[in-house]
């Protein structure tokens, strides 16, 4: 396997599949004794998750000025 010019390699497809790396997966790279390893980042907690796949979703019709007009209290 060859390295390109920008760092890059092609992991081979049987090892995507048998890892379950797909185009959005987040990997890592260990270094450890002289070797590199390749290896899936662990899943983000199912809090974070919840609120990742909510980015840029909002659908109010709203300004930020009357937003924060209901925020704020009228003392």
């Amino acid at each position: 396997m060859r390295v390109t010019t920008k760092g890059q390699v092609t992991i081979p497809q049987h090892i995507r599949e048998k890892q379950g790396i797909t185009p959005s997966t987040e990997v890592d790279f260990i270094e450890e004794k002289g070797r590199v390893f390749l290896v899936k980042r662990k899943k983000e907690k199912a809090a974070t998750r919840k609120f990742s796949k909510l980015r840029g979703l909002a659908t109010v019709k709203m300004t930020t000025d009357e937003i924060m007009a209901l925020t704020r209290s009228d003392e």
